[in-house]
């Protein structure tokens, strides 16, 4: 069995917790009765901060610590931890390569090597690892299963592979303390998404009116999966039975661009006005997966339509007070 957060005293960590689903995450988890430390190195008046974790930083079941992953001081911090809930990370597939990749491997790989054997000295029971659908790569067969072949055509795929694999290993030692469920989460979108994002690059569009840059012809297919559904998911996955474990988190169909394009300026009431480009480096064509395994070991379903999704964040976009924050790319660790 997963750890007994009701027993144990319910304390958790966030890595990551200043970033998109780690905010999110981290609200769901204080609201649903956890001590949640939350760790990300960015001090705590970055202005993301102060954004993402508004309705947290004062909570007193939360703890904010500006601490890298890999940095010693975390042994003291994971000493009450009973689940690590891993997000931190160097994130998309187009700005991973060329000088940039020693930043990806710094934190998705060695940050994530560092933090298991903290979770290991310590005795952490479970680690939640958000993987990505970017370590499938060219899927010869959709939908995409957990059994099947894994080929990432980005340097962040590969990390986001390397990451997943180094936690495996590690829980598959002999005796080996900490337990791991990874996620390979879908697409994911909803308020507060990361401004690189092709939803949020199309929302920024009609709000500024410069074109957008839609990389392809538009028939690449994406399984857009709303950040609630993902919080779900990995709160469950806290709990759930499992020693060393790979499970897809996806929504409930693939939707191509110009699908997508088309929905959007229906929430807006207003064209997308875009820019044709070249299909970039690392894009797939299609990414589309089986939630299978989800719905057997963690009872998921996904429950936000795509339309009503976009409707969310188009509505948390419009009323935010500061929109110049959602121009900044972020990176969370």
């Amino acid at each position: 069995m997963g750890p007994d957060l009701a027993t144990d005293g319910g304390t958790v960590m966030v890595t990551g917790v200043a970033g998109f689903i780690g905010s999110h995450l981290a609200e769901a988890l204080v609201a649903g009765g956890h001590e949640v430390i939350g760790v990300d190195r960015r001090p705590p008046k970055d202005p993301l901060v102060r954004q993402n974790l508004v309705g947290l930083l004062d909570h007193p079941r939360f703890r904010y610590e500006p601490v890298d992953i890999a940095d010693g001081a975390m042994l003291r911090l994971l000493m009450p931890v009973q689940v690590v809930f891993h997000l931190a990370a160097a994130t998309g597939v187009r700005s991973s390569w060329g000088e940039r990749f020693r930043e990806y491997a710094s934190s998705n790989v060695l940050g994530t090597q560092m933090l298991l054997e903290y979770c290991a000295t310590v005795g952490v029971p479970r680690m939640v690892l958000a993987s990505s659908s970017s370590v499938y790569g060219e899927a010869v067969v959709l939908p995409m299963r957990e059994e099947g072949p894994v080929w990432p055509l980005s340097p962040y795929g590969v990390t986001k592979l390397a990451a997943e694999q180094l936690a495996l290993a590690y829980a598959l030692q002999d005796d080996a303390p900490t337990s791991v469920v990874a996620l390979r989460y879908f697409t994911v979108y909803g308020p507060r998404q990361r401004p690189d994002m092709v939803i949020a690059r199309m929302f920024q569009a009609v709000l500024t009116g410069t074109p957008v840059e839609v990389y392809g012809d538009g028939s690449q297919r994406r399984s857009f999966t709303y950040v609630d559904d993902v919080v779900r998911a990995t709160v469950r996955a806290a709990t759930m039975e499992a020693h060393a474990e790979v499970i897809n988190i996806a929504g409930d169909q693939s939707t191509s661009l110009a699908e997508l394009r088309n929905l959007i300026e229906q929430v807006t009431g207003q064209p997308v006005p875009t820019l044709a480009r070249g299909r970039h480096l690392g894009d797939v064509a299609a990414t589309e997966g089986d939630n299978g395994k989800a719905e057997h070991v963690l009872d998921y379903h996904p429950l936000t339509p795509l339309a009503e999704g976009l409707a969310r964040q188009w509505r948390w976009l419009i009323a935010h007070p500061n929109p110049s924050l959602l121009v900044l790319p972020g990176r969370t660790s």
